[in-house]
């Protein structure tokens, strides 16, 4: 008995002692988490989330402060600001890292998925951790991919019934080669343009029109200054959750953890929150005067063979393992 009793306090201490530790791991800080979003949109539903998970499982010792709305500027200064250390965190889309890593430019190649079970196949498995691992040297450490949705272009113009449709007109894009190129295959003027200068141009009609998902046009108002929103469905967006890796290391293992952990659970709540704003918002946006339409299987099949030349182009320049690892894990998925 008494052999046992000392057996059940030394593990008693041994455990407070462990426990002790790990509290000690984690010391209080204040994490600026950018966004360019606002705060009624899905990528912030995942930031408070996050904010609330970290939290719980610092024992309040992590703190996230959000700026949405591009308050810490636009999609490169934030970049910027994270591989510099001077912001913590942020959430851009993906597409905004083809400019350091080109092979990011991968997930942006116009109609590769149909669904959002390909979409978080592909971006979940091998090649969104490939993608990731080339980030580190770049000065930044990724958490995992949040849900954008797929991308349908507004113009002011005319409804886009089919490929034709598109020729002509200013349209605004990431700045991304991959974006400029699918772009000008159909003959439009893509205009690349920070998102925060976006309504503004649209407003004075610098630009005809511009692409994103249905939530980014509704959250934004874009239905004030744009007649015609088609479901173009032309690239499923990701938005990716950054950390400055100077930042990163400065954290403890256990800190790290926690903030890998509380990414990974509120991915799938973000996920389900901005697939249900999704489907809402094309009924708010008709409510509000926007002419919807979607496209015909036979111009969606016309679209894709003119922008086939542009996946041609971009596989060719990229890492050969990378794009043989996506070419395999498409025809998985697809199956």
């Amino acid at each position: 008995m008494k052999t046992s009793l000392f057996r059940f306090a030394l593990m008693a201490a041994l455990c407070a002692s462990a426990m002790s530790a790990a509290a000690q791991d984690i010391q209080e800080r204040t994490i600026r988490f950018g966004h360019l979003n606002n705060t009624d949109h899905p990528v912030s539903a995942g930031v408070q989330k996050f904010t609330e998970l970290v939290a719980a499982k610092s024992g309040g010792k992590l703190k996230v402060k959000e700026f949405p709305a591009s308050q810490l500027g636009n999609e490169m200064q934030q970049q910027s600001g994270l591989q510099g250390g001077v912001q913590e965190m942020s959430a851009p889309a993906s597409t905004s890292l083809a400019g350091i890593v080109k092979e990011f430019g991968l997930i942006d190649l116009p109609f590769s998925v149909t669904d959002f079970g390909q979409a978080d196949a592909l971006l979940d498995g091998p090649l969104g951790q490939a993608l990731i691992a080339k980030l580190p040297e770049k000065g930044l450490v990724a958490l995992g991919f949040w849900d954008l949705g797929f991308r349908n272009v507004t113009n002011s113009k005319h409804a886009i019934g089919k490929p034709e449709d598109l020729a002509g007109l200013k349209i605004r894009v990431i700045p991304n080669p991959v974006f400029l190129d699918t772009f000008k295959a159909f003959k439009a003027n893509p205009v690349p343009m920070p998102f925060a200068e976006l309504y503004g141009a649209l407003e004075s009609r610098a630009v005809d029109g511009q692409e994103n998902p249905y939530s980014v046009i509704l959250s934004n108002k874009f239905y004030e200054v744009q007649k015609f929103v088609s479901a173009t469905n032309h690239v499923y967006a990701a938005n990716i959750v950054l950390v400055s890796k100077k930042f990163w290391d400065k954290l403890s293992p256990a800190e790290q953890k926690i903030l890998q952990e509380a990414a990974n659970e509120a991915r799938g709540y973000q996920r389900q929150v901005s697939r249900a704003a999704a489907q809402k918002a094309v009924t708010e946006l008709q409510a509000k005067g926007i002419q919807f339409n979607t496209i015909e299987p036979g111009e969606k099949a016309r679209m894709q063979q003119v922008v086939k030349p542009v996946i041609e182009h971009f596989t060719s320049s990229y890492d050969p393992a990378i794009v043989k690892l996506y070419n395999d894990e498409l025809a998985r998925i697809r199956k």
